[in-house]
C-alpha cells in the first residue's frame, strides 16, 4: 500500500524539480522529503529518484507514478470536499475553467442562470486554451472546465469527458458587407458552405493559425484539400486575427462561437461544410458529482445546447441578455 504522504511529496518533486522547492511548498524540512522518498522506494521496491550533483531526478518510474498521483491526490481533495460541503444546494462553490471564445459567449450566460436558479452557489470562472483546462482540472485547481477538440484529439483518460455539441467552422476572408458574407448572426440566408476541397482555391493566401489544437487541425483540413498552408501569422486573439485579415493579411477558420463573441465588419465568412470542433463539458472521477458541481454542469449543459446548437443565424439574438448585463 503506497502512503499518501509520500505519494505527496513525489508529487511536489515532479511540480517544482528540485528538493528544497518541494519541501517549500509542502511546509517540511529537506530531510524530511528525503526521508519520505527512501521509504516510498522502500514500499514500491523502484528507484523513484536518483542524485545528479547535489539535486535529484526523477527516474522514468518516478515520473509514471507521479503522473497516476496527481490524478490520485486530486481525487483525494475532490472526495475531502464533498464529505465537508453540505448536501443541500444552499451553498457551495464551483471552479470552472472554459476556453477564451466560451468565457466571451458561455460563460456570462453560465454565470447569470447558476445565480438566478442558485443564489448560495459562488463560481469562479478561468479562461484556459483545453490542454491547461485538463492540467488544471487533474491538479485540482478548477472542478468543472469546458473544452474543444477537433476529429481524432482525445482528453486524458484520467477525465470524464462528455461531448455536448458540435461548434461549425467558417473561412474567413478579407471583405465585408457582400451577398456572399453570410455567417453568424446575419440575416441573409447563407451561400452553400465550402467543401473541404474548396480551400484549395486559397493555397497561396498567408494563413492564420490559433491554438495549437485549431493549428493541427486547420492544417489537417488543408492537406485533405492537397496543400500545405503558409501559415505567416499566429495569434490565439480571434480579434486580432480578424483585425489583420480585414486590412488583407491572410485567410483563417475560425468556429462560429468566437465569430459570434466578435465579428470583424471587413471580413467575410462563409462555412466550410463538415468542419466543426466538438464542445465537451469536463469532470474529474466518475458521477455522481456533487450537488454543487451537478448543479452547474445541468445549466452549463443547457447554455451550450442553446448557443452552439441553436442555428447560427439564432446566436446573436440568443447572447443579448448576457451583453446586455
Amino acid at each position: 500500500m503506497i502512503d499518501l504522504t509520500r505519494l505527496q511529496v513525489l508529487v511536489a518533486l515532479a511540480r517544482h524539480g528540485t528538493a528544497s522547492r518541494a519541501a517549500e511548498a509542502l511546509h517540511y524540512s529537506q530531510p524530511t522529503v528525503s526521508h519520505h522518498l527512501k521509504r516510498l522506494e522502500a514500499e514500491t521496491g523502484a528507484v523513484l529518484v536518483r542524485r545528479v550533483g547535489r539535486g535529484l531526478v526523477l527516474t522514468a518510474e518516478g515520473r509514471r507514478l507521479a503522473e497516476r498521483g496527481e490524478e490520485i491526490i486530486g481525487l483525494m481533495a475532490r472526495a475531502s470536499g464533498e464529505l465537508a460541503s453540505a448536501v443541500s444546494l444552499q451553498s457551495g462553490h464551483v471552479r470552472l475553467a472554459i476556453f477564451p471564445s466560451g468565457m466571451a459567449t458561455l460563460a456570462p450566460r453560465v454565470v447569470t442562470e447558476l445565480a438566478r436558479r442558485h443564489p448560495g452557489i459562488v463560481i469562479d470562472v478561468t479562461e484556459a486554451e483545453p490542454p491547461d483546462a485538463e492540467r488544471l482540472l487533474i491538479e485540482d485547481a478548477v472542478d468543472l472546465a469546458v473544452t474543444f477538440t477537433y476529429p481524432e484529439q482525445t482528453c486524458s483518460d484520467a477525465i470524464t469527458s462528455e461531448p455536448l455539441a458540435e461548434d461549425p467552422l467558417y473561412l474567413v476572408t478579407p471583405g465585408g458587407g457582400g451577398a456572399a458574407d453570410a455567417g453568424p448572426g446575419d440575416d441573409a440566408a447563407p451561400d452553400a458552405p465550402l467543401a473541404v476541397a474548396d480551400l484549395l482555391a486559397f493555397e497561396h493566401e498567408p494563413w492564420m493559425a490559433g491554438c495549437e489544437r485549431c493549428r493541427g487541425y486547420l492544417v489537417s483540413a488543408c492537406d485533405t484539400a492537397g496543400f500545405r498552408p503558409h501559415i505567416r501569422f499566429a495569434s490565439d486573439d480571434y480579434v486580432a486575427a480578424q483585425a489583420l485579415i480585414a486590412v488583407g493579411h491572410g485567410v483563417t477558420m475560425l468556429p462560429g462561437l468566437a465569430l459570434a463573441a466578435h465579428r470583424h465588419p471587413e471580413v467575410a465568412v462563409q462555412r466550410v461544410d463538415g468542419a466543426a470542433r466538438q464542445v465537451r463539458l469536463l469532470s474529474l472521477g466518475a458521477p455522481p458529482l456533487p450537488p454543487a458541481l451537478d448543479a452547474a454542469s445541468e445549466v452549463i449543459r443547457e447554455v451550450i445546447h442553446e448557443v452552439v446548437g441553436a442555428p447560427l443565424a439564432q446566436a446573436n439574438a440568443l447572447l443579448e441578455p448576457s451583453r446586455a448585463g
